[in-house]
């Protein structure tokens, strides 16, 4: 496998100790930035074109495994939050959500659902009424209901799956064991869409040009799932392995996974391994580990079939491709949600005829390149 070597970083940060310990996470935020917090909160935004640096507000509380959603903005006039957005400023909304929430007990005179969290926050750009100029503001939002339900106050679930659906109308979650929420990303409303879990963990990514939803199966392999309707538990429509490790690599952290446009994707996984070298009878003997991260494109593309000269037809796979078991939805295979499950959040009760249970489609592998590890510099993350 061909190696690859990182140029030089336009820009290095580093976080100040505090408690004996640092960290720094980092959010995408559109194609070109991306917002930076330390383990206390405080955040800044860099611009990858201008490698320019803006303060940003901290956030109500650090995160210990956050993750992150943002949605572009849709130009509206105005929105609930006391802003107003110009029409030639497409910047949207970050939202930064705590994986792992605490379980948070509310009174008997207070609506749990409306009462706003520090686990979940939401970087909003605009101006606000009656200024001139426009600034970000960091406001908390209201938790998902589980987390104020008694129910689960011992249990802790962790939410392990998250997806944008409706257009950017909904954040859609799933939590270990309470269920799937969805949340409206104007009214920040939450309800329960069912009991089950999404088939998916991790980031769930939306590629219009197939009409279907994207992200790690539970054996980690590359899947499609169809959110359209949300009725019941979706199904997969395809799963796919694009790698397969040797035996003595051992995998270092979950893989992550960029899309790319039309259904291209870049597949990061992360590995480490261990080598005993014996110096001698009476010498310790030497350990050397290394880490190394492996980057493969992938495309997803419909099964073509060629018809043959008696009316039937051959599946065309082409070279380099991989199969995709089906799932066994009722699809009628002629739906377009285009992403717009606008019902959703109504109870669970989306209309969308679910156009992934027939769906044929065919994984093609490109190249795989490894980066080793080398004076402290290891990929940690691919966004």
């Amino acid at each position: 496998m061909e190696r690859i070597r990182l140029p030089r970083p336009i820009v290095t940060f580093r976080a100040s100790a505090h408690d004996g310990r640092w960290a720094i996470q980092c959010f995408p935020l559109g194609e070109n930035k991306v917002l930076c917090a330390d383990q206390s909160g405080r955040t800044f935004l860099f611009d990858a074109d201008t490698r320019h640096v803006v303060t940003m507000p901290s956030l109500h509380k650090p995160k210990d495994t956050p993750f992150s959603i943002f949605i572009p903005s849709a130009s509206d006039d105005s929105n609930s939050d006391g802003f107003e957005d110009d029409d030639d400023d497409d910047v949207g909304t970050l939202f930064v959500m705590e994986g792992y929430p605490s379980m948070e007990p509310t009174s008997d005179d207070q609506s749990p659902n409306d009462q706003p969290s520090d686990e979940f926050e939401a970087y909003v750009y605009g101006k606000r009424k009656l200024a001139h100029f426009k600034s970000w503001k960091c406001q908390p939002l209201p938790p998902p209901p589980y987390v104020r339900d008694p129910t689960w106050m011992k249990f802790r679930p962790q939410i392990t799956t998250y997806a944008v659906v409706g257009g950017g109308a909904q954040i859609l979650i799933s939590a270990e064991s309470a269920g799937t929420y969805c949340m409206d990303t104007a009214t920040h409303k939450w309800s329960q869409v069912g009991r089950w879990m999404l088939p998916l963990h991790g980031k769930i990514e939306y590629v219009p040009e197939l009409d279907l939803w994207f992200g790690f199966s539970a054996k980690d392999q590359l899947s499609a799932v169809d959110l359209s309707n949300l009725d019941s538990r979706p199904r997969l429509v395809g799963t796919w392995k694009e790698f397969e490790r040797p035996e003595d690599w051992q995998e270092s952290q979950e893989p992550q996974f960029v899309s790319l446009g039309s259904g291209k994707f870049c597949i990061a996984r992360f590995f480490h391994t261990t080598v005993t070298v014996s110096n001698g009878y009476y010498t310790d003997d030497e350990v050397t580990n290394r880490s190394f991260g492996v980057l493969t494109g992938v495309e997803v593309l419909p099964r073509v079939y060629v018809r043959n000269g008696d009316g039937s037809a051959n599946d065309s796979k082409g070279d380099g491709s991989a199969n995709g078991s089906n799932g066994n939805g009722n699809g009628n295979g002629n739906a377009s949600s285009n992403g717009n499950s606008t019902s959703i959040c109504n109870g669970g009760s989306g209309r969308g005829n679910g156009n992934g249970g027939k769906r044929k489609l065919r994984m093609v592998k490109h190249k795989s390149r490894c980066h080793v590890s080398a004076n402290g510099t290891v990929i940690e993350s691919v966004f």
